[in-house]
């Protein structure tokens, strides 16, 4: 590690080259916008703005292909033939086909298996859950104690492993042990994939739990998620989500689609580590993001304001009018409004923070959401009206009158008004233009698309191609003017670097590292696409040190051929970056090299994936 710090501190110096030092006036910038972008850097800036960054060969194929027919792919997503390897990748990965009830029915927690074992709870009523539970308590030694009656022992630890029913020396030989205990990582991974399935599923219960962890870092991506439903089940969805993400933005033909996911996400933030949200995740992103991101506004918001993972998230499940408890002298704890969801929606979701809303606009809008909430667990814990809770009264919500007397249509009015206000088309289009063109985009640009956003009814499509066709898109000062989030950074240094990725768990976790842990951004803001939010020398220091251990093969689950490099870091940097390093950056890197005996291609493509030029989009 100080080796690899050692390298980086020449890079350091260079961080004011980054975008977002506002060393550009302004004047200077509104002219950069006017200047268009050169023919030959066209395609380089699409690829850079539209995808996760190029990968050997995407350049020369939209040259053939002809950029404009490109993008109008990417705009159309549906008309693209998804990468097969990536479809096989993905299969695997069962809880983001699985609705919240199924992921819940089959991904018991230990705790759950060893108190039924131990008698302290009744097997689960719901026949699916009871049968898997039935299954993982079949291959332990349980139950023994409450079966004989024993009450002089001491309590069970609910923590505790429970005892597998056939020891390791029952399923495997004495060299098979010694090769998961001793082995080389390929050799305990080869070992793991040749066992048969009830086989593997015997050999991973007799393990101890601490020596399971230790193969999950060498075991395939199945194996993986064994290791996990036994040791922490409710990881696996953690670990299905993150698998999906960065395989998805790294080998996914459906590049805008994909970049629009994360945004639209981002937009309507919910937070993993929340309670019950861990299980309600996939089925969000599934169900109301990812068919909406092209579509319209309109329907994107009522999917995400009905989706469970926001009810929860924001609260409006417990949401409910003020006098419900009014004359209820038994509850101690009386239930009222929640205003959480209803200030989101207009701050972040719609409108803006200075976007003409008032308080008095969100206390209307919050009790016209009372009684969306949730069905119990048990009846599958989907979105449920229940009009016993909704507040009948009138209200008036940026002057327009909600009559007294209605229902679920209450809300379902509320979003009509907030998706066809003109401070809702400039503020989602302002953000999609930060993400897209600049930080300060022109305000002429910003005005079209909310023009386009206002006579399309929310039509999301046609207000990316009123941005994809305008002559800011295709300028100077838009031109490499963003700066990658970690997220980009690491899916455009695989891709640019033509890895092969056979499980994408480590670089989840050095995206995290680098300080965009992925669903885990606690506040409903979600994460920032302006430049200022990921410029700083720790950063920068950081994604060095993660080029690096890409490119010499130090991220498990990730090959790079680096030989095909060579040491010549130009020659590198128009491999790497289709174009060539800034003088200041090929400064640096020959700077970082001077004390190296040997210039090894691994290390010099390292260099230029973490250098500040590749920072840039």
């Amino acid at each position: 590690m100080k080796a690899r710090s050692l390298l980086a501190l020449p890079l350091a110096s260079f961080l004011l080259i980054l975008p977002g030092d506002s060393s550009t006036k302004p004047s200077q910038q509104a002219k950069l916008f006017q200047k268009k972008l050169k023919k030959d850097d066209q395609i380089l800036h699409a690829l850079d703005r539209l995808t996760f960054g190029p990968r050997p060969g995407d350049v020369a194929a939209v040259k053939k292909l002809g950029l404009k027919k490109w993008i109008d792919q990417q705009i159309n997503p549906d008309r693209i033939p998804e990468n097969p390897a990536l479809e096989a990748q993905l299969q695997p990965l069962e809880s983001l086909r699985m609705t919240t009830m199924e992921t819940v029915q089959h991904y018991p927690p230990p705790q759950l298996i060893k108190a039924i074992a131990d008698g302290r709870q009744p097997k689960p009523d719901d026949p699916v859950l009871r049968a898997t539970v039935e299954r993982l308590m079949a291959r332990y030694k349980v139950g023994k104690k409450a079966q004989n009656g024993d009450k002089a022992q001491p309590a069970p630890d609910p923590n505790a492993d429970l005892e597998p029913a056939r020891p390791l020396e029952d399923v495997l030989d004495s060299s098979q042990i010694q090769t998961l205990r001793t082995g080389k990582p390929d050799e305990r991974r080869d070992l793991l994939a040749s066992l048969a399935p009830e086989k593997l599923e015997e050999t991973l219960i007799a393990l101890p739990r601490g020596q399971r962890q230790q193969l999950f870092n060498v075991a395939p991506t199945d194996i993986r998620r064994k290791i996990l439903l036994m040791n922490a089940p409710q990881q696996v969805v953690a670990y299905d989500l993150l698998e999906s993400k960065l395989l998805r933005a790294i080998e996914s033909n459906r590049q805008l689609a994909e970049e629009l996911d994360d945004f639209w996400f981002n937009h309507f933030n919910v937070y993993y580590d929340k309670g019950s949200d861990r299980f309600l995740i996939p089925a969000y992103e599934r169900d109301a993001i990812r068919p909406n991101v092209l579509g319209k506004f309109r329907d994107l918001l009522e999917a995400t304001a009905k989706s469970p993972a926001m009810l929860f998230y924001l609260d409006n499940f417990q949401s409910v009018r003020s006098d419900i408890d009014a004359k209820n002298k038994n509850r101690k704890v009386k239930r009222g409004l929640n205003e959480n969801y209803g200030r989101e929606l207009m701050e972040l979701h719609t409108l803006g923070v200075n976007g003409g809303y008032t308080q008095k606009d969100v206390t209307e809008v919050a009790r016209c959401f009372t009684g969306w909430t949730l069905l119990e667990p048990r009846r599958g814990g989907g979105f449920f009206y229940n009009d016993n809770l909704h507040d009948k009264g009138e209200k008036i919500v940026l002057g327009h009158v909600i009559p007294a007397g209605g229902a679920q249509d209450d809300a379902e009015k509320v979003l009509d008004i907030l998706a066809t206000h003109p401070s809702t088309a400039h503020f989602v289009s302002k953000k999609l233009a930060q993400r897209f063109v600049a930080d300060n985009p022109p305000d002429s640009l910003v005005d079209r698309m909310a023009k386009t956003f206002l006579t399309t009814n929310g039509d999301m499509r046609a207000v990316m191609k009123t941005m994809l066709e305008s002559k800011e898109f295709w300028s100077e000062g838009a031109y490499r003017a963003k700066v990658k989030t970690p997220f980009e950074m690491v899916v455009s240094s695989v891709r640019a670097l033509d890895a092969t990725v056979t499980d994408a768990w480590a670089l989840a976790n050095q995206v995290g590292t680098l300080g965009e842990p992925l669903y885990r951004k606690q506040e409903p803001t979600g994460y920032s696409n302006l430049n200022a939010e990921w410029v700083n020398s720790a950063a920068l220091l950081g994604r060095l040190n993660f080029a690096l251990q890409l490119a010499r093969n130090n991220v498990p689950g990730v090959k790079v051929d680096a030989s095909r490099f060579g040491s010549d870091p130009l020659e590198v940097a128009k491999v790497l970056m289709f174009r060539s390093v800034s003088p200041q950056t090929r400064a640096a890197i020959a700077k970082a090299l001077e004390d190296q005996k040997q210039k090894t291609p691994a290390t010099v493509a390292g260099l230029v994936i973490g250098s500040p030029d590749f920072q840039r989009r």
